[in-house]
């Protein structure tokens, strides 16, 4: 029994544009490229690259990706949960449309949940994900809503989904312990709001390492707040 493709990559569905030219990005040399081949190695230069027109969306998630796409890049592999992340993000900003200050806030709260998941065991991609949805609007269940329907109109797998979901209305687990997943991003929306607030106040040093080691569960968390806040 032969294995049914995705359609994208299957060539019963190509077309004339399935081949085509690209430039290597280090000689500028012409390079050939079928729609479905995530790199090539230029003959010129010996620079192998990734496909640039290639949708490499599907493999921001799937855990078959690579049995379908073949042997991925390491740079690809690398940036698998970043490709999500963008993709998202363009969702995110054109449901917000011109709402300019709620899309600030958001970008800011993944730029801490970035920093510190580079210390802390978690998942990267459920947590940015609950980010964008997690103050979309001012109703919990709306925002639930919200992530479904974006979510899977990315194709995110149902249980990525639920965790997501889960994960937005920040509550405590059954077993009365707050997740990591939990921490980390309660943990990015207060680095946030103690940014905010140092901004407005003129003591601004007064009182905060009470508040990060009140308000903060992670310890790398908490390193960030006094390396960045206590120069303000």
């Amino acid at each position: 029994m032969s294995m049914i493709r995705c359609p994208g990559q299957d060539t019963a569905f190509w077309d004339f544009s399935a081949i085509y030219d690209v430039k290597c990005p280090k000689c500028g040399e012409a390079v050939e490229f079928f729609k479905d081949e995530p790199a090539r190695t230029c003959k010129k230069c010996g620079y192998e690259f990734v496909n640039p027109k290639m949708d490499f969306g599907c493999a921001a998630y799937c855990k078959y990706a690579e049995q379908c796409l073949g042997s991925l890049p390491a740079e690809l592999i690398a940036e698998k949960e970043v490709l999500f992340k963008d993709r998202l993000a363009i969702e995110i900003k054109k449901y917000l449309g011109k709402d300019f200050k709620k899309i600030s806030k958001i970008l800011k709260t993944v730029k801490y949940v970035e920093q510190i998941i580079k210390e802390e065991i978690a998942n990267p991609a459920v947590i940015i994900a609950a980010v964008y949805f997690h103050d979309i609007t001012d109703s919990v269940e709306q925002n639930q809503n919200t992530a479904r329907n974006i979510l899977t109109r990315l194709n995110a797998k149902p249980e990525m989904i639920e965790e997501v979901c889960n994960l937005i209305t920040l509550k405590k687990d059954s077993d009365d312990e707050v997740s990591i997943n939990q921490k980390i991003l309660l943990d990015a929306i207060t680095l946030v709001n103690i940014e905010k607030n140092l901004k407005k106040e003129s003591n601004k040093v007064e009182k905060l390492d009470e508040i990060i080691e009140k308000d903060l569960f992670t310890n790398t968390a908490k390193k960030i707040a006094k390396k960045s806040f206590k120069r303000c």
